[in-house]
């Protein structure tokens, strides 16, 4: 059949159309089938349906299919029906819980780096992946899909660092440490940072208070050739693509299967060079592994599937259930951050993680002797080597170099929040912490978030500020309030947590 081509500037992220009800009825498609649509090109699109959006003898072609086919307005196009990809049939035998080869597993991840997969086909392949696992040759298959599917880093110089954190606990904001830290060391790290899905603040997120995060993997490995490291958002390159695709679906179902888990963090750190990496597993209430014996489960995963790509991974378990440090949200963190650098100051479990997390680092690099890791970590920052490795770094990625902790911007909206008695801070919610800090207009706020006074088994008196809320915008500000006073953050001892009474 003959239609005429009308855009629609909208990105779905795959080759899409739109046609009257009518019409398709004659072509034989039903919604969510496929068909070509043919000019001087081909391309084969995903059907939606309408009765009254898009007239009779017309096809609304979305941006994608728009911009590959390099159409004008009214032009003329032939529409055929089309068969489903292959990789669907791949993805109903995941369905009937049987194991894919690696050939079908290149099919499914290059379909969904592509774009060929309905959002229905690719729920499916993350629901049946999520019920019924992979094995290890499957989360193989996948990691090196997912890498061949995407752009690739190769370094001539080795070893290539890097550090992961499987999430899950506020205020981690390490990366901006241990970057700079291991780079003043002389080895490469090329290190590629997401942005907050639910958190306060991704690393990419911090990093972007200070400088540009948005690089190409060409620009990636000039900038680190160049002076040894960098933190730059991972989703601005076209690194492991397919990843993207697959967190856009668990992240409305709340899932996180673990397989997939394995396969998206090593396919971005394999496919940017790296052949050493540290793991960072924060571990305890309110995180991804609650128990430690589930932490040491995922740690000789993530090892074994290092063995197999070739690449010499270590774990940390880390503890994860109070914050790391005292600044949670944007510039609080950076401030917490630089401060290290600057003068060596830092709270205690910001300043041991990150000692010791770019301690295993540079013993793993070969620069630092088998125990001595954390001590030379802690030399290179009270040095000021690792400071100015860190300004470098801002420079190079389009920041200023002569930026402090002090310069850097907080929200002007804040409020206290008080100890209604005397006690010891028995607990701390991070998962309500988070819930506030994002209230309060994290992470897209820069200046948004919370600077903790008190942390679990401190003493406070009544009236002592337990927390600070910091927004920039004041109606923001009274939301987190409310709510923080709604369900507390902390719990100091033998406060009353709600009261109930006859009505």
């Amino acid at each position: 059949m003959k239609l005429k081509a009308q855009p629609y500037d909208i990105e779905v992220g795959r080759y899409e159309v739109i046609i009257n009800s009518m019409d398709a009825e004659e072509i034989g498609i039903l919604a969510g089938d496929r068909v070509q649509v043919k000019n001087k090109d081909t391309i084969t699109a995903v059907v939606e349906t309408t009765d009254a959006i898009v007239i009779q003898g017309r096809i609304g072609i979305y941006r994608e299919a728009w911009e590959a086919m390099k159409l004008v307005p009214d032009e003329i196009v032939d529409v055929l029906p089309a068969a489903k990809p292959k990789s669907v049939s791949f993805i109903r035998k995941k369905m009937d819980k049987q194991k894919l080869t690696s050939e079908e597993m290149f099919a499914i991840i290059e379909d969904i780096s592509d774009g060929n997969l309905t959002e229905v086909e690719l729920t499916a392949f993350v629901t049946s992946s999520y019920i019924y696992g992979m094995d290890a040759d499957e989360i193989e298959s996948m990691t090196r899909a997912m890498v061949k599917t995407g752009d690739q880093i190769s370094f001539d110089t080795h070893p290539v660092m890097d550090h992961h954190s499987i999430g899950g606990v506020p205020g981690n904001k390490i990366t901006l440490d241990v970057v700079p830290i291991v780079a003043a060391a002389g080895l490469l790290v090329p290190k590629t940072s997401s942005r907050a899905i639910t958190g306060a603040g991704g690393s990419a997120d911090l990093m972007e208070i200070l400088c540009p995060v948005s690089f190409r993997a060409d620009e990636i490995k000039k900038i680190t050739t160049r002076i040894g490291g960098c933190i730059v958002w991972g989703g601005a390159t076209n690194i492991a693509p397919a990843d993207d695709k697959i967190i856009s679906v668990e992240y409305p179902l709340s899932i996180d299967p673990h397989a997939q888990l394995l396969a998206s963090v090593m396919a971005k750190k394999f496919a940017v060079g790296a052949d050493t990496m540290v793991l960072d597993i924060p571990m305890g209430r309110e995180t991804k592994v609650p128990t430690i014996q589930e932490g040491r489960k995922m740690a000789r995963d993530f090892m074994e599937l290092g063995d197999r790509l070739g690449m010499r991974v270590e774990c940390a378990l880390t503890y994860g259930s109070s914050p790391v440090g005292r600044a949670v949200g944007g510039g609080l963190e950076v401030r917490e951050a630089m401060l290290l650098l600057e003068k060596n100051q830092a709270p205690r479990s910001f300043m041991e993680k990150t000692m010791a997390i770019s301690g295993m680092m540079l013993e793993m690099g070969g620069v630092a002797a088998k125990g001595e890791g954390a001590k030379m970590a802690s030399e290179l920052v009270k040095s000021g080597r690792a400071l100015a490795k860190f300004k470098e770094i801002i420079e190079v990625q389009g920041g200023d170099p002569n930026v402090t902790s002090d310069s850097v911007p907080v929200g002007d909206k804040v409020a206290t929040v008080l100890s209604p008695q005397d006690g010891y801070i028995q607990e701390i919610s991070n998962k309500r912490l988070v819930a506030v800090c994002r209230l309060a207009g994290a992470p897209h706020d820069k200046g948004a978030g919370i600077m903790i006074h008190k942390k679990k088994g401190e003493y406070v008196k009544k009236g002592d500020g337990l927390f600070t809320i910091y927004a920039e915008k004041e109606w923001k500000l009274d939301t987190a309030i409310k709510e923080s006073l709604r369900d507390p953050i902390m719990y100091v001892e033998g406060m009353v947590l709600e009261k109930i009474q006859v009505v």
